[in-house]
């Protein structure tokens, strides 16, 4: 490890009288080239970001006019070089350096401004694999690494806004705060983060590399929290570069800041209405504490409404609801007859946006679409001292994918409601037992340390509702490891059971649900949601 130098301190203000500037994002790029120049800075730069100052009719330096080198490789190399270099890393007030520097004919850069090729743009827009390989940029991140690592006289920028507290401090005071260049050199090194974070990222799943040696995740603050899951906690939310369609991407209409408890409660709901194919009919999930009280579908968004809230009216009170097709005028209507936390849908019409803006605190999300259950991706949870990575949960059943197990096979609706309740149970804190029947869910129990108790939790929540389980589907999310749980489902009503199956007790289990005419069926498929 090296050692410290005897640097002398690094200024607390510092001049800017030369700037780099390469830039993928030209957005605003002549609008600060400008400021800059008009201040005196001189402009240095590369390829088509010269060019478009050099168009905007300032004076500005190529590179290639510093290293005496012109681009080349098809532009792979053109800044990094020693002159490059060691104008960035070069410490003004170190005599070494200094001399260093006017040996070489090295003159200092004291502000670089570089945003890096859209790698991350480039592959969500599904590029192949060399176009992906040529969106990398090397050069990009050397330049940032080495005016972040001399933040002691460069301020480095990656980002329009970075340029903008830069150009407000140069107009203020004419020079950099020091403080100013250690925030910059931290979000720097940050943005290089994330940046290989996205590489590495692509990399592992261009291979097919379930487990790759070391992993890295990276996002960007979308908004810091009061406080996190209690209020001694501290809490932000952070957005990846490219997410798929979910709470992350909504947009707010209205309402209060969301609480960390409100996006983690609002992911869940979405993520089960996503399940639901919008396209088969209009569905509303309520979700309390990330667990659903009450699922359904209907013939309208308002009649799915309605029958979700039937499943459990009383812990609906303060809770999430999502739909999966566009909140209508009288859906709005029913939906602010009770307190609710968050509404969240793909679309809104004109009308019922205007009914929720009568009552300001209630927040409303509006999407532009639903999350693609079956998009390739992985989950992730702290653990102390590391983390556990997962692919996401993509399983998704068809009446195709179910064994018949039992002496009686199940009718057509009794299949429709088995499916429906796994589909729910899925969503679901284990241990999850789920009574449906119509495209209703009727019970729910949930989080419980045994199945028995999930499924005699989940009848007695329909009873508390007046909700009959007489001819219903029970799902459970795993398979029942004695038949005691079945015989509760049995016993509370219902007709058809779904469970994955897999226990060394199934021909005890499949007896017992013989023995009173139950229909069951295997899925082979768990889906534990801790």
């Amino acid at each position: 490890m090296p050692a410290a130098p005897d640097f002398p301190a690094a200024p607390d203000r510092a001049p800017v009288k030369r700037a780099l500037i390469s830039v993928s994002d030209k957005t605003g790029l002549v609008e600060a080239a400008k400021a800059l120049s008009a201040m005196g800075v001189e402009l240095v730069s590369t390829g088509g970001t010269r060019k478009a100052i050099a168009e905007a009719g300032l004076s500005v330096k190529d590179i290639s006019e510093l290293t005496g080198f012109p681009e080349m490789m098809d532009g792979r190399v053109k800044t990094l070089h020693p002159i490059v270099h060691g104008g960035l890393l070069g410490v003004r007030d170190a005599p070494e350096h200094k001399q260093a520097m006017d040996a070489h004919g090295i003159g200092g850069i004291d502000l670089v401004y570089v945003n890096l090729y859209p790698f991350e743009q480039t592959v969500a827009g599904g590029a192949d694999y060399a176009t992906a390989v040529e969106n990398i940029d090397i050069g990009g991140p050397a330049m940032i690494r080495s005016a972040a690592k001399n933040h002691g006289y460069v301020a480095v920028c990656t980002e329009l806004a970075d340029l903008e507290e830069v150009l407000a401090e140069l107009t203020a005071h004419g020079t950099t705060s020091l403080d100013l260049r250690k925030r910059l050199a931290a979000r720097a090194y940050a943005r290089t983060a994330a940046y290989d974070a996205a590489i590495s990222g692509w990399f592992a799943e261009a291979l097919g590399d379930a487990a790759p040696r070391r992993r890295a995740f990276a996002g960007e603050l979308v908004q810091t929290m009061r406080y996190g899951e209690n209020p001694h906690q501290s809490a932000a939310f952070y957005r990846f570069a490219n997410p798929r369609v979910g709470v992350a991407t909504a947009r707010q209409l209205q309402g209060k800041e969301l609480s960390y408890n409100n996006i983690n409660d609002t992911d869940a709901a979405f993520e089960l209405i996503a399940e639901l194919d919008p396209a088969a009919a209009p569905a509303c999930a309520i979700i309390k504490h990330a667990n659903p009280c009450g699922v359904a579908t209907g013939k309208t968004v308002l009649e799915a409404y309605e029958r979700a809230l039937a499943c459990d009216p009383v812990s609906a009170f303060g809770g999430i609801i999502a739909l999966n097709q566009p909140l209508d005028a009288a859906t709005a209507t029913k939906i602010l007859d009770l307190l609710t936390e968050v509404v969240i849908a793909p679309a809104i019409d004109a009308d019922a946006a205007a009914l929720f803006a009568r009552k300001k605190n209630v927040r409303l999300l509006v999407s532009g679409g639903l999350p693609d259950p079956q998009a390739p991706g992985v989950t992730f949870r702290s653990v102390s001292g590391g983390f556990l990575v997962q692919s996401r949960d993509d399983a998704r059943l068809t009446a195709a994918d179910l064994k018949v197990v039992t002496r009686r096979a199940p009718t057509e609706a009794e299949v429709r409601d088995m499916l429906f309740a796994f589909t729910i149970a899925k969503q679901v804190k284990s241990n999850a037992i789920v009574y449906a029947k119509a495209g209703q869910n009727l019970g729910i129990g949930a989080g419980q340390m045994n199945r028995k108790d999930s499924a005699r939790i989940a009848a007695l929540r329909a009873a508390d509702f007046g909700l009959d389980l007489t001819g219903s589907a029970c799902a459970s999310e795993a398979f029942f490891p004695f038949a005691d749980g079945l015989i509760q489902a049995a016993d509370a009503g219902c007709t058809a059971v779904i469970q994955p199956g897999g226990s060394v007790r199934d021909a005890e289990v499949i007896a017992a649900a013989d023995e009173r005419g139950l229909a069951m069926v295997f899925t082979g498929v768990r889906v534990f949601r801790h």
